[in-house]
């Protein structure tokens, strides 16, 4: 059985919208696609009269490469959250079909599924923020096609073993498609899964720029899986998804010298991380710092409420996750740099009682 054969049939079917761009490469004089013959007059503005490439060679390239993968296995997308899209537009029937979630996590998943309108299942984490294997596969139906994990997850920054989502995968063979979201990956020091994909064509790994290559604001991410799975996606995914500008920052950091300054700035936020943890377990007011492999801490507190807005009067903004089943006391801090940090620590240690 193809993991094709548990896409949505009319989407298998869909004859994609083909772009001027698709359809004629090469030449000096371009009239094919009702650009504007000249750039806007703007800084910056040289080529941005002309449409991007659908999918840039080099930039699908150099992340494939990044990522221990091929260009045919990967797809460009804007941030993961495009990815997350695409894989519920592919694969679920409004009406018919499921998602499986394991909360508290990005929320990105279920806003999808009920944008399309599919069921999600929930089976939630623990209180620690582990993930029961048994327990998520008990709650695939007939009806799931997607099951999310989140590793590192967010908002809780724990890790799923490689061994178990190994496990996963292979339960849900012609079953479900595993889809691995690694946004924080690079802040764990261990492996990708992507590798999983040579052995289960139901796996498909989501990566992003957003968080460890510092490119939130240009929106790259990728899709990683079977040429077969990132085919299909091709056919739904819009013309001309990346902006040239974006484009260009994604080559820049990814460039030599761009890897250079990731990998510094990646070791400081790693070390702000282990200082955080040790600083803030020992602050009156906390109750819990939970283990993190992301760069964030998920902290319980005797008042996260007061501490939110004790912060927030301080001009420290921090994400309030006490919506989240299981972390009805907790807020989740972002690492920043030392000085920011320290604004943190001061303020909560200012708040505390004599």
């Amino acid at each position: 059985m193809s993991i094709l054969d548990l896409a949505r049939p009319d989407i298998r079917a869909l004859a994609p919208y083909s772009s001027a761009r698709m359809e004629a490469q090469g030449g000096t004089v371009l009239l094919n696609a009702n650009e504007a013959s000249r750039p806007p007059n703007i800084p910056g503005g040289e080529g941005l009269n002309r449409y991007p490439d659908p999918q840039p060679p080099a930039l699908v390239e150099t992340l494939a490469e990044l990522y221990g993968s091929t260009p045919d296995r990967v797809l460009v997308t804007r941030g993961s959250d495009e990815s997350i899209d695409l894989l519920v537009r592919a694969f679920c029937r409004a009406g018919q079909d499921a998602v499986l979630i394991s909360p508290p996590t990005f929320g990105m998943y279920a806003v999808c599924a009920r944008i399309q309108g599919a069921a999600v299942i929930e089976s939630p984490l623990s209180r620690q923020g582990v993930l029961d294997i048994d327990a998520l596969l008990g709650a695939v139906t007939p009806a799931t096609r997607i099951v999310f994990v989140c590793t590192p997850n967010n908002p809780t920054g724990n890790l799923v073993d490689r061994s178990d989502l190994e496990r996963i995968a292979k339960a849900l063979e012609g079953r479900a498609l595993l889809v691995i979201d690694e946004a924080y990956a690079e802040f764990s020091g261990l492996h990708s899964a992507a590798s999983l994909i040579d052995t289960y064509d139901n796996v498909a790994v989501l990566r992003t720029l957003s968080k460890a290559w510092s490119l939130a604001g240009a929106r790259v991410g990728a899709c990683i899986a079977r040429a077969e799975v990132i085919g299909l996606l091709r056919r739904i995914i819009p013309p001309y998804p990346l902006p040239s500008p974006c484009v260009d920052a994604a080559m820049g950091a990814l460039s030599y010298e761009g890897r250079r300054l990731q990998r510094h700035h990646l070791h400081e936020i790693l070390n702000e991380r282990a200082r955080m943890v040790v600083a803030l377990r020992e602050l009156p007011g906390v109750r819990e710092v939970m283990p993190s492999y992301a760069n964030f801490l998920a902290v319980r507190f005797d008042d996260a409420a007061g501490t939110y807005r004790r912060l927030l009067a301080a001009g420290v903004v921090v994400r309030d996750v006490s919506k989240y089943p299981g972390l009805e006391d907790a807020l989740r801090i972002t690492i920043g740099t030392g000085n920011e940090n320290d604004r943190v620590l001061s303020v909560l240690r200012a708040g505390a009682p004599a």
